[in-house]
């Protein structure tokens, strides 16, 4: 007889070997997939170094490209330049069939399918601006499987014949780029998009992602809902863009501010938007006056003067398009080295958007943003003529924040997108230069009480002519020089009150009634300040201005470094080949592929591919051409360099010191660092006391005693509180590593 104990004990036992079992099958399911993830993975970055150049992936593309493979519908917001494309073309390379990409303009399609091409990727579009020939070569193209990536507009996706032809290929994926077009919250909507929700009801099984560079909760929910996106992965990659400066400045003298910058920007291409044609005009107009290569482009041209406006810009045969905002949206050109903005942008968000179009190849780039009273005013009687009134006002509300903003701009910026910096960026204006603040309360009294007597009936210009004591007819005929407040400010300029009644109109004291002819009319804040005592905070304008006037003083021009030389010998080299092949310059290699073509200078072919950028298409079509340059520049610069380093030290060894020595040799004091740190390598310097005043090398060295150097010198900047420069960082770091330097008090 079995006892029921061992009965129990052999049923507890299948149990558990039944357990066993299924744990053995799901330990071995888990090891598959993650083994299957780290060869799908390893894949892709082999496509990524052999195809594009890159060793690694950038924030989110992996993760975005992982879920794209497994086949699940995504939503994706990466800001212009964080490398969007990829997401969709690395998993085309990877899949069978064909991706299907939707582009709402024919200039960013070519454009887009040009640089695919150019790194020996097989794609096409298919578009109004082909012949029927053409489009029946390219759909034969796809017929026999030969095209990996087909871009088309939504008016041809959508097209029942087209959606019929579709249905007989092998379709892997569908890119929905640009996806903001599809919601009327975007501010690019096209009717068009809206209907390709039917791709969904098509196209079962197939995969969807959508993808934008901006776009807020209420845009990324119709773009969900739209497209019918089935549970969809949404990746929303930071919207920091580190690499461009941002600076503010108010309209006052914008033609000459430009035209420094200009010069600071010799060579260089960029964007400058204006709010109406004829500004692009005028601009353009003044600017080829002063010798430099511009040309307009708006709404009101026709297509042939725009496509030829754009192909100038693209080509680098014009440096500098002043243009409205109808311009850049089909731009994808990577070596865009500014962006200024005439005037005030209508919101953050299309601000954003089209300062994005600077830097988009990482390398650092400026942002320059004009405004003024008057620029206010034009936008709130648009917003007055439009059906979102209280939308727009409030949006535009948020711009005038940020360009009176006393605190880091990308702070203000990012905040807009719901992201936060915890530290200041260190490349904007207020960080470089942070204002003078003062208790400017006593003139906030004057203005907002000179409104108040007025009974909110008049308009800014009218207020200060009343605060100044204006002697006009119409302020004596309306009784004005009566008021307690005439003539109580007397004692700034006409300008300095403009000044002070932007910032206190940015800041919310006022209100201008756009509808009933800019009047002026308090709020809540304004009475705070009359009867509450409220403090309000200005910034020192005559100080701002002494800041502006400093930083227009025209600099001595430099000599170029051996790599600012070389970057400039290599920038030719792909202009030419650029002409010859009849493409775009930057889709031969990108600025910051040259910049790092600069800084390896690759001496092989072997060594070419270790450059960022430089992919196996590229080495071999390009390659050859730019290394004979590489090698005979650096072949001739190793005297060069060798004697430049010996007049540095014979000059020191003189008595001079490094400002000196900069100035008589006409270079920076940065390059006159450099050869320091060589020198103190070859230990043809071994003091560093005579370079380096002892409490800054103290403060420095103590850093580096405590906390492990990772190769960066702006932590120890900001550590330092900016207090010390950082080529003094720079070669007090060498001399550290190098340990054999002591220092005496």
């Amino acid at each position: 007889m079995i006892s029921a104990a061992k009965v129990t004990f052999q049923y507890d036992s299948m149990k558990l070997s039944i357990l066993f079992f299924k744990y053995s099958q799901i330990t071995e399911h888990v090891h598959h997939f993650y083994g299957y993830l780290y060869e799908v993975k390893t894949k892709a970055l082999e496509v990524l170094k052999t195809v594009y150049g890159f060793d690694n992936f950038r924030p989110l593309q992996w993760e975005i490209i992982e879920s794209v493979l497994q086949k699940k519908d995504v939503l994706t917001l990466m800001p212009t330049g964080g490398g969007k494309s990829l997401c969709f073309q690395i998993p085309a390379l990877m899949n069978e069939g064909v991706t299907v990409v939707v582009s709402p303009l024919i200039a960013l399609m070519k454009d887009q399918v040009e640089g695919l091409i150019g790194n020996g990727i097989s794609a096409a579009y298919l578009n109004s601006s082909q012949s029927t020939v053409e489009q029946d070569d390219i759909v034969q193209l796809l017929r026999t499987g030969s095209i990996k990536l087909l871009y088309v507009s939504p008016e041809k996706l959508i097209s029942d014949h087209f959606l019929s032809f579709l249905g007989t290929l092998h379709v892997s994926l569908f890119a929905i780029d640009e996806a903001h077009c599809i919601s009327a919250w975007g501010h690019d909507f096209r009717p068009e998009y809206a209907q390709m929700g039917l791709l969904r009801k098509k196209f079962q099984g197939v995969p969807l992602i959508a993808l934008t560079a901006t776009a807020d909760k209420l845009t990324r929910k119709d773009i969900v809902d739209q497209l019918a996106l089935d549970r969809p992965s949404i990746f929303i990659s930071s919207f920091d863009r580190p690499n461009l400066s941002l600076t503010v400045l108010p309209g006052k003298k914008r033609f000459e501010r430009i035209v420094d910058f200009l010069i600071d920007h010799k060579g260089e291409a960029g964007i400058i938007y204006c709010l109406s044609r004829k500004s692009t005009e005028n601009l353009a107009t003044k600017l080829k006056a002063q010798g430099f290569s511009a040309i307009c482009y708006h709404a009101g041209m026709n297509s042939h003067e725009r496509q030829k406006a754009q192909e100038y810009f693209i080509n680098d045969e014009v440096n500098i398009v002043c243009a409205t905002v109808a311009f850049g949206m089909g731009i994808d050109k990577s070596n865009v080295r500014f962006v200024i903005h005439y005037n005030l942008p209508k919101n953050i968000k299309g601000y954003y958007q089209e300062i994005g179009r600077a830097g988009r190849d990482g390398v650092d780039a400026d942002t320059l943003l004009f405004y003024s009273y008057a620029d206010v005013v034009q936008l709130n009687q648009f917003i007055e003529q439009s059906g979102q009134k209280e939308f727009q006002a409030a949006k535009l509300k948020r711009m005038q924040d940020y360009t009176e903003a006393r605190i880091c701009r990308r702070k203000v910026l990012l905040a807009y997108f719901g992201e936060v910096l915890e530290e200041n960026c260190g490349n904007c204006d207020v960080c470089k230069n942070p204002p003078q603040i003062f208790d400017g309360t006593r003139i906030a009294q004057m203005a907002l009480s000179a409104i108040a007597r007025v009974n909110e009936q008049e308009p800014v210009g009218v207020i200060i002519e009343i605060i100044k004591g204006s002697s006009r007819s119409e302020i004596y005929e309306k009784g004005y020089h009566e008021l307690k407040t005439f003539g109580v400010g007397d004692s700034y300029t006409f300008k300095e009150w403009q000044n002070f009644m932007l910032q206190l109109l940015s800041l919310g004291y006022f209100e201008v009634a756009y509808d009933d002819y800019n009047k002026l009319r308090l709020t809540a804040l304004s009475r705070d300040v009359l009867f509450e005592g409220k403090r309000v905070e200005l910034v020192d304008a005559q100080e701002m201005e002494k800041q502006l006037e400093k930083s227009r003083a025209v600099s001595k021009p430099q000599e170029l470094t051996l790599n600012e030389e070389l970057f400039e010998i290599l920038r030719s080299v792909r202009s030419r080949l650029a002409r010859e092949y009849g493409i775009p310059p930057y889709l031969i290699f990108s600025d910051a592929t040259l910049k790092s073509m600069t800084g390896k200078q690759p001496g092989s072919k072997k060594e070419m591919l270790n450059v960022s950028g430089v992919g196996e298409h590229k080495l071999d079509k390009y390659g050859e051409d730019f290394l004979n340059v590489i090698q005979d520049f650096t072949s001739k610069n190793k005297k060069k360099k060798g004697d430049s380093y010996k007049e540095t030290l014979h000059m020191l060894l003189k008595g001079m010191s490094i400002v000196e020595v900069s100035n008589e040799r006409n270079l920076k004091e940065a390059t006159i660092y450099s050869h320091l740190i060589q020198l103190f390598k070859t230990g043809e310097l071994t003091d560093i006391s005579q370079f380096i005043p002892f409490d800054e090398y103290q403060k420095v060295r103590d850093y580096l005693n405590h906390y492990p150097f990772e190769g960066k010198v702006k932590p120890i900047f900001l550590a330092l509180n900016e207090k010390v420069s950082y080529e003094k960082i720079r070669l007090i770091v060498e001399v550290w590593k190098l340990n054999n330097v002591s220092i005496d008090n």
